[in-house]
């Protein structure tokens, strides 16, 4: 996990444009680097350094003296990197995973490149030799990206919007930024005065597609066209126990956040479980958060102690987490609501890993949800296809939503996440199963993905098949909901005469509750104008909601209203 900057044709000083790129420090807190390219004068490459892999010579932008006119800056970990030296003969330089994007990209073209790579990533590669410039970003935009080109051709990229939105530009006072979208790729032609054309923007894989690196994957060709039960949940064993095997490269300590709910609980069972095989020597810390007494804290301490783990426990009180909101907020770039409702618990036992422990790489559940059909509201789906349609666009968005609180909380505190629900081949292979196998049965969502691991004796019964919590509740005190709380407070903060206003002001995605309104106006304070970040809130489908907890949904209950 890095933070990556670069600009192109820039009417400004680059010293004094420099400064927004610090705006992303804490992506990198091992090292930075601003490096101008030769014969371009205004364009530059910003990074900011977290040491994973290759201590000596993982500083970027990366150059290798086979392609001198290649410039590669790139945040992310490529899984696959060995298995493609082997393949094709690759002569790595380096010890750094992403040198292979040179090697790919020289062998066979950009297409090419963003296909065969087996891994989470966000990248902007220049040729010099053939004045291009590259930008890619990973199927499921784990690894965040933004951008902003003008009319006349100055091109800035960033890991996050807060290092683009105070660029300086000569005829734009506010140039606009975007999210770049997730498994894509652009092809940008550069002038001699460093400006850029847009070519094209290409969608280089969908998530239900088997992806091209497939063919060098470590796991051997599974049944295929079989859907008998038992093959079915054998495969996805295989199939997930390889995507944490994968994430395990790294010379940095391993850990793993832990609600002691179904996903996290079978991350951390897998990761420790693998880690023992290959002998790594030190024991797996595991991070839960809640309020006292919470039933997260409670379900964490059960499986810590099932699987052997060196677990933490990180208590916060109402008034850490009140505080705590406005840089959330800030860290997040965003004003959805259950995002940064979800953010809060994230972001403080992130600040707790970093500042009191040496676990950097921190595995956690991301993606299960919208992959397995786990949230509450899909026991309403009319039919398993609309169910699945539904799931699908879950995680086609996720990159404005769960995967972008991931990695805002995380990167905050300079640690670097992984997920292994979101491997890609473990994500085509469950989206490629008949619908009706993949929906909620006896009243319990996730039940095939519960299914396949319940002989495995990973975890104790009662974790899992425990039902989802939502996440406001599952780290609240049994006395009373994070939920609560949070409403009880901002109902003092906002007025009601601000709320009857609410569409006045605030005209796009306007707010409907207190809650929402308390956010949006932190959120407008440090971006301002920048509302079409988020195109829509985050809603449940299938009900008439107006909240986005599951906690309002009927099916659910919580140990509060039993």
């Amino acid at each position: 996990m890095c933070g990556i900057w670069a600009l192109f044709g820039s009417d400004e000083c680059l010293s004094v444009q420099c400064l927004s790129a610090m705006k992303i420090a804490h992506r990198g807190p091992d090292a930075f680097r601003f490096e101008n390219v030769n014969g371009f004068t205004n364009c530059c490459f910003g990074f900011h350094r977290l040491a994973v892999v290759d201590q000596l010579y993982g500083m970027q932008p990366i150059r290798v003296k086979k392609f001198p006119y290649l410039w590669l800056c790139y945040n992310g970990e490529i899984y696959n990197f060995k298995q493609l030296q082997k393949q094709f003969g690759f002569e790595y330089q380096t010890l750094v995973d992403g040198e292979v994007i040179l090697h790919l990209y020289n062998r066979g073209g950009i297409e090419q490149t963003a296909s065969m790579l087996d891994g989470v990533f966000a990248f902007i590669l220049l040729d010099t030799a053939n004045r291009k410039v590259f930008l890619a970003r990973d199927t499921y935009g784990v690894r965040p990206l933004f951008k902003v080109l003008t009319d006349d051709g100055f091109l800035g990229v960033c890991s996050e919007a807060k290092g683009l939105i105070n660029l300086k530009h000569s005829t734009s006072l506010c140039p606009k930024v975007e999210p770049f979208l997730p498994g894509h790729y652009e092809v940008l032609d550069l002038k001699p005065s460093g400006k850029v054309a847009s070519v094209e923007l290409v969608k280089f894989h969908s998530y239900k597609d088997e992806p091209l690196h497939a063919a060098c994957d470590t796991v051997e060709t599974l049944p295929s066209g079989s859907f008998d039960l038992e093959t079915v949940k054998s495969n996805i064993r295989i199939l997930f126990e390889n995507a944490v095997r994968k994430r395990l490269m790294a010379h940095r300590r391993i850990g793993c956040l832990l609600s002691g709910g179904l996903d996290s609980s079978l991350v951390a069972a897998v990761l420790l479980k693998l880690m023992k095989e290959i002998n790594i020597n030190y024991p797996l810390q595991t991070f839960a958060i809640g309020m006292e007494n919470s039933p997260d804290l409670l379900a964490a301490r059960k499986v810590a102690a099932h699987i052997g783990s060196e677990h933490h426990e990180v208590i916060f009180n109402s008034e850490e987490g009140i505080q705590a909101v406005e840089e959330v907020i800030f860290s997040l770039e965003t004003y959805d609501i259950t995002t940064v409702r979800a953010s809060i618990g994230m972001y403080l036992v992130s600040k707790y890993i970093r500042k009191k422990t040496d676990s950097v790489v921190i595995f956690s559940g991301e993606g299960s949800d919208e992959l397995t059909q786990g949230y509450i509201y899909f026991h309403k789906a009319p039919s398993p296809e609309e169910a699945a349609e539904e799931s699908e666009r879950l995680l086609k968005e996720l990159y404005l939503f769960d995967v972008l609180r991931a990695d805002r909380t995380t990167a905050a505190h300079g640690l670097e996440l992984r997920v292994p629900f979101l491997d890609h081949r473990f994500t085509s292979y469950y989206l490629s199963l008949p619908a009706e196998l993949r929906i909620p049965k006896n009243g319990i969502e996730k039940y095939l993905l519960r299914q396949s691991f319940e002989d495995s004796n990973l975890l104790p019964k009662e974790i899992l098949w425990r039902p989802k919590e939502a996440f406001s509740d599952g780290i609240a005190s049994i006395k009373k909901s994070w939920f609560s709380i949070l409403q009880d407070y901002i109902d003092q903060q906002v007025d009601d005469l601000l709320l009857e206003k609410a569409a006045e002001k605030y005209p796009f995605n306007p707010p409907k509750t207190k809650e929402s309104y308390y956010y949006r106006q932190i959120f407008e304070k440090h971006y301002s104008g920048q509302s079409n970040w988020l195109p829509h809130y985050w809603m449940p489908r299938w009900v008439k909601a107006t909240d986005p907890s599951a906690r309002t949904l009927k099916h659910y209950k919580s140990a509060t209203q039993e």
